[in-house]
């Protein structure tokens, strides 16, 4: 079986298409190669700044034939329904067959397809891959039709085998396919041939290209960091920064540059972002002082001076960036230290959404529903609403302005430059956490009541003006706001009542968005604050499916009251699944559910709730008077453990009834004749389901 090299050899790819384009080269192909009817053993994909490459390995030599027969419509059936029938299998009138049928003559069609060599399906396969690329960005050069992402230089496509190595002609906008490429655009311009993958890429590799984004990446990363090891200092680590600098570059050259005087009294946050995201430079860190003082750029060049023009060149340019940082930090410092109250006035100028008013009312918002939650999470109620009230005041600040992915960071170095208590700053930067599912959340309880309240805000004022998100659209991140509240409320353990009427703290915030913007003083125009519960319910579900409890569980608790408090519902959840994890628990559910529908049969068939308590003076099996004392033991348990909050008991206590109960249903008949017996049995069935549904709603498990 022969093995395919492909390579389409081009003008620069940006770093963050390489790898989808990779792929959905890889996928193009085999998925046309094997719709067609090659088989391959493996595939594998690879791409640098210049070249999309395909390896494909034990690939067919041909496709086997096709021999294939297909029923048609009747013999003089109309025309249009022949000429329908004679498109889809492809053939002509002429080739039909009349063959009897149970029903008569009918039309078949013979669709014959003879096997076809490799070299032909690939030709055909990659033509139209390379026509129809999905490219985020195309453009069209020169007077061809093709677009591609940047000018299309050469293809290259070969079969190999122990027979040798055949090209696969192919034509694409006058480029002919052929058997070689370059290496290095400076270090190794000269064209050269290939046999085979391995033979590819052993000669690129001598032609100054790394083949795999993997490897550039790994010389990077080991190379910068041996290089700040030697001088005591470290590389802050950034994953994304690096996959990103190993796709610009095929022969990576590491280069250690040092930061200037000027600049190193800046936060490391701002030197960090500035060299990250106008230079792409790594930032090299003082272990001992946590100052930011080198930075790492990668060259796609060895030159003679090892780099040196290359570094200067870089530091030059860094450091008219960083002199714009400076002037920006500077200027901020001087509004800081006076109070920040331009920047909180300006904020009554920008517009948060034009139904929910600007920035100063939004945070008038979170003031307030800070300072009610704050007693909730053991903060200071006059320290949250000072923290809500300067939590948003660095989006005025010139330094936020230019790098808006430090708000709030930069928030706490104003607080801290202004002289504010050292819990307003820590909020100042944290209340925007947790953003995603691996952000920290926070723990400080001032942080955690602004948090709180923004994220609180965020949602009652969007459900206020039905903003929703739907599908897959969500442009305001309410999914990510509600799973917010879920982690900081579970994360801290806070026993909160969220939709508690009027005193909940969704209608504590309805009411803030109602009466402080909207000036309503009815119902009207508030949040739905049920709505916003079934929500972040959901959001719940989610989260907790990571954490390996089903949904079924989760909807079992959730049917029980106080599912407003997120704490206990998780409580009630986490011990219910511990429960039916065990084998008494699981089969107390199908016990529990034979109790409740033969309960449920009896009484729609009689028009009567068979709850008026069971009588042990007409039990006659010991099985039954077991029954009767398993449930008293275990009410006398649950009850309390319930009233405690101590789930765990009450669903250890549950799933003792287990052996009763499978005991009753084994020895007792409960639609017994005599109906003192059959109304005392069902009544001691409403028991069992009593008990059971005072710890979670169990019709709600699957299973």
């Amino acid at each position: 079986m022969p093995d395919l090299l492909i390579e389409l050899f081009s003008e620069e790819i940006p770093a963050r298409m390489q790898n989808r384009a990779a792929d959905d080269l890889r996928k193009l192909v085999t998925d046309g190669l094997v719709e067609a009817g090659l088989t391959y053993a493996g595939a594998a994909a690879f791409s640098t700044p210049r070249r999309l490459t395909l390896s494909i390995d034990g690939l067919t030599a041909e496709s086997k034939a096709v021999r294939e027969e297909r029923k048609g419509p009747k013999v003089g059936a109309p025309d249009q329904a022949i000429d329908g029938f004679l498109r889809g299998a492809g053939v002509a009138r002429e080739d039909l067959e009349v063959r009897d049928d149970k029903k008569g003559q009918v039309y078949f069609a013979v669709i014959e397809k003879p096997g076809r060599m490799a070299a032909d399906i690939i030709a055909e396969v990659l033509e139209k891959a390379i026509r129809n690329f999905p490219w985020p960005k195309s453009m069209r050069w020169g007077e061809g039709s093709l677009k591609w992402v940047r000018p299309l230089h050469s293809i290259l496509c070969i079969l190999s085998d122990e027979a040798g190595v055949e090209v696969v002609p192919l034509e694409v906008d006058g480029i002919t396919s052929g058997n070689t490429t370059r290496g290095h655009r400076f270090l190794a311009p000269d064209a050269f041939s290939v046999t085979s993958f391995d033979d590819y890429e052993v000669k690129l590799k001598r032609a100054k290209v790394v083949l795999r984004a993997d490897e550039r990446a790994e010389a990077i990363w080991n190379d910068a960091t041996t290089q700040a090891f030697a001088l005591g200092l470290e590389v802050v680590e950034d994953r994304g920064l690096l996959a990103e600098v190993a796709g610009l570059v095929e022969w990576p050259v590491v280069l250690l540059g040092r930061i200037d005087d000027d600049f190193l009294g800046l936060p490391p946050e701002v030197l960090q972002t500035s060299m990250k995201e106008h230079q792409k430079f790594f930032s090299v860190r003082n272990p001992k002082t946590n100052r930011i003082e080198r930075f790492v750029t990668v060259a796609n060049m060895e030159t003679a001076d090892q780099g040196a023009t290359i570094l200067a060149g870089n530091q030059k340019v860094l450091a008219a960036r960083l002199a714009d940082a400076k002037f920006f930090w500077e200027n901020d410092l001087r509004v800081a230290k006076a109070g920040m109250d331009p920047w909180l006035d300006s904020l009554s100028n920008v517009t948060f959404h034009n139904k929910l008013g600007s920035q100063k009312d939004r945070i008038e918002r979170i003031a307030a529903l800070a300072r009610e939650i704050a007693p909730s999470v053991g903060a200071d109620p006059d320290l949250a609403e000072k923290a809500a009230r300067m939590a948003k005041a660095d989006l005025s600040s010139e330094m936020v302005y230019e790098f808006p992915e430090l708000q709030g960071l930069m928030g706490r170095y104003y607080a801290i430059e202004a002289g504010l208590p050292a819990e307003v700053a820590a909020a100042c930067q944290d209340h925007y956490s947790p953003l995603g599912p691996s952000d920290d959340v926070p723990t400080a309880p001032v942080s955690v009541a602004v948090a709180l309240a923004d994220k609180i805000d965020t949602l009652t004022g969007f459900w206020a003006i039905d903003e929703k998100p739907t599908g897959s659209k969500d442009p305001f991140a309410l999914r990510r706001a509600a799973l917010g509240i879920v982690r900081l409320v579970l994360g801290n353990d806070i026993g909160v009542s969220l939709n508690a009427a009027s005193v909940g703290t969704f209608a504590i915030a309805s009411k803030l968005v109602g009466i402080r913007h909207r000036e309503k003083t009815s119902d009207e125009g508030f949040a739905d604050t049920n709505d916003i519960l079934v929500f972040l319910h959901d959001r719940l579900k989610v989260f907790l499916k990571d954490k390996g409890i089903r949904h079924d569980i989760i909807d079992a608790c959730i049917a029980m009251p106080g599912n407003d408090d997120l704490t206990l519902l998780v409580k009630r959840a986490a011990a219910l699944a511990a429960t039916l994890a065990t084998d008494d628990g699981e089969n107390l559910i199908q016990g529990f559910k034979r109790a409740n529908n033969i309960l449920t049969q009896a009484e729609e068939k009689d028009g009567v709730e068979y709850s008026y308590g069971a009588d042990l003076k007409f039990a006659e099996d010991p099985s039954e008077k077991a029954l009767f004392e398993a449930l008293d033991a275990a009410d006398a348990k649950i009850a309390p453990a319930m009233a405690n909050e101590d789930f765990s008991t009450a669903m250890t206590a549950m799933a003792a009834l287990r052996g009763p109960i499978d005991a009753f249903f084994n020895t007792v008949q409960v639609n017994d004749e005599r109906q003192v017996v059959r109304r005392n049995r069902l009544n001691l069935l409403s028991r069992i389901r009593k008990i059971c549904l005072s710890v979670a709603d169990l019709n709600k498990i699957e299973g």
